[in-house]
């Protein structure tokens, strides 16, 4: 069955801020950069101090008990009817797309339903709901782009990125070959299939590299640390960030060197 036509809210005066565990212990300059570029289209941004895992590590792996556990803390941090900003499509895609899968015919099934209808992943949002506009401050640069397989696949996003890439007046793009292959991450899958991540993730590499670039941004974390950490150990010429910080460097003044 083919998804439905997404339907964009109008831009609100405010929303949820739901920060991802990758973001809260290794990369919080991507959650204070999605913040900032929210404030900055006028939106007072939410952000609800108990939150805490999706639940989406326990759901891979086939724990549903467990993950229910940890996703049921979650459903009561969103009172209000305003949108829920995830600055990931891995954590978006299980609130959005599995919550309600999740929560069938428990008591929690019509409020997760609820709240997996108002999850929005944070480009997206800043795409196609805020109608965003950005000008570039920063110097001429040459970027590839890697988005991940739930941000592409589950939230339907890929061309997000790129679109906003593309407002970039210094920024060209380059495409890689098999764009929409994965990195090898997949949460759980690189612990627990450690050689077989470790091959996929060596012929991402290979892939950005060959594109001339020596800079990539990914919608994901996960992605961003897997990539920039083979990169890195293996003396590889590539070096990552996460689209969020990439695009409040371009584009905050004071700031605007990448």
């Amino acid at each position: 069955m083919a998804d439905p036509i997404k339907v964009y809210p109008p831009k609100p005066s405010k929303v949820y801020f739901y920060g991802t565990c990758l973001i809260d212990l290794f990369y919080p300059d991507a959650g204070m950069a999605g913040i900032q570029l929210l404030e900055r289209e006028g939106i007072e941004v939410i952000f609800p101090e108990d939150q805490t895992c999706c639940g989406q590590p326990a759901y891979t792996s086939g724990y549903h008990d467990q993950a229910r556990a940890v996703a049921r803390s979650q459903l009561n941090l969103f009172p209000e009817d305003w949108p829920i900003v995830v600055p990931s499509g891995s954590c978006g895609g299980m609130m959005r797309k599995h919550y309600p899968d999740l929560f069938k015919d428990t008591p929690d099934d019509v409020r997760a339903a609820e709240v997996a209808g108002r999850v929005w992943e944070l480009t997206d949002f800043l795409l196609n709901v805020c109608h965003i506009k950005l000008k570039d401050l920063g110097k001429p640069a040459t970027v590839a782009m890697h988005t991940s397989c739930s941000a592409r696949r589950e939230m339907g996003v890929a061309t997000v990125g790129p679109a906003l890439l593309g407002q970039l007046d210094n920024v060209e793009l380059v495409e890689q070959v098999r764009a929409e292959e994965c990195c090898g991450f997949g949460g759980t899958f690189a612990v627990r299939h450690p050689e077989i991540s470790s091959a996929m993730v060596s012929e991402k590499v290979d892939t950005l590299v060959n594109t001339g670039a020596r800079e990539f941004v990914t919608t994901d974390c996960g992605c961003l640390m897997n990539i920039d950490g083979y990169a890195e150990k293996n003396q590889q010429p590539m070096k990552g960030q996460h689209i969020l910080s990439f695009l409040w460097q371009r584009t905050n003044d004071g700031n605007g060197e990448a």
